[in-house]
Order: structure tokens, then sequence, then C-alpha cells
């Protein structure tokens, strides 16, 4: 895991520095050049429409005055009166009185009766007989296993300490070598 952030890490540095190295190559090449860039271009004008003129709108005939028959002048009904409507009179509230409620009657209760406190017998002072200890079971011993012995293998290679010499010569090829001068 840590080698391959290692990696990331790396592969950024490598492309963020190749990526300013050509930045910069064409910045310094930018500004080593002495024309100056082309005009930018330009859009044609677009030509002006004619003015058309509108033909003058038509005037709005007058129209003539109408008269109005006058109304007629004839005078309203009058409304009948209404007779006056006698005042109703409420008959006198009896002067009979409400009963009163009933009182019930109170109850006294009895008194509630008084426990007797109890009393524990006292515990007992025999002792608890104690527990003969467990011993846990032996555990068998394991014989000792002994290996019979390794047969006879072919000895190990010896690794040479020397490092032989190559030849410094280069052996001549016949088809490139110079024809024999006579």
């Amino acid at each position: 895991m840590a080698f391959s952030n290692y990696c990331f890490v790396l592969s950024l540095v490598v492309a963020f520095s190749l990526a300013t190295t050509n930045v910069s190559l064409a910045a310094r090449q930018l500004l080593d050049t002495t024309a100056a860039p082309p005009p930018a271009l330009t859009l044609p004008t677009i030509p002006s429409l004619p003015k058309s003129t509108l033909p003058p709108l038509p005037s709005v005939p007058t129209l003539p005055q109408a008269t109005l028959p006058p109304l007629p002048s004839t005078p309203l009904p009058t409304l009948p009166t209404q007779p006056p409507l006698p005042k109703p009179t409420l008959p006198p509230l009896p002067s009979t009185q409400i009963p009163s409620q009933p009182t019930l009657p109170t109850t006294i209760l009895p008194p509630l009766p008084t426990l007797p406190k109890s009393t524990l017998p006292p515990l007992p002072s025999t002792q608890i007989p104690s527990l003969p200890n467990p011993t846990s079971p032996t555990t068998p011993t394991v014989p000792k296993v002994t290996l019979p012995p390794l047969p006879a293998a072919t000895p190990l290679p010896t690794i040479p300490t020397t490092i032989p010499t190559i030849p410094m010569t280069i052996p001549t090829i016949p088809f490139f070598s110079p024809p024999p001068s006579n």
C-alpha cells in the first residue's frame, strides 16, 4: 500500500515537472517573438434598410347625435302605512323557590387495624461444610520419539568463489576481415 502511494506521488511530481517545462518554454517563445499579432477580424457593416412610409390612417367619421325622449314624469305610488304592532308583554316569572339539595349523611370510617411487628427467628449458627478441593487429573506423558537417520543423499554442489576471466581479444570473422595484402 505504501509502495503504491509512493509511486503515485512520484508520478505526480514527474508530470508536474514536465508540464512546467513545456509551459515555460512556450512562454519564453512567446516573449521572444517581435511580430505583432494579426489584427482582429472586422465584421462587415449591415446596410441600413430603407424607411417605408405608411399611408395615413383614415379619419373616423362623425356620428350624428341621438336625441333621447324625455322620461315620463309620473309620480311614484305611495306605500300604505303599516299599523303599529302591539308591544308584547311577558308573563311574570313564578315566585316558587328552587328546592334545596338534600344533604348526604357523612359516613365515619373505622380506623385501620395496626399490624403486629414481625420478628424473624435468629439464623442457625451451624458451620457450612467446606467442599473438598478437586485435584486435576495428571496429563499422560508423551513418549520421546526418535527420528530415523536421514539417508545419505548426494552432496551439495560447491559454489565457485573465483570469477572466470573473459577473453579480451575479439576473434576475427572471415567475412568482415579485410583481404590479405600481397
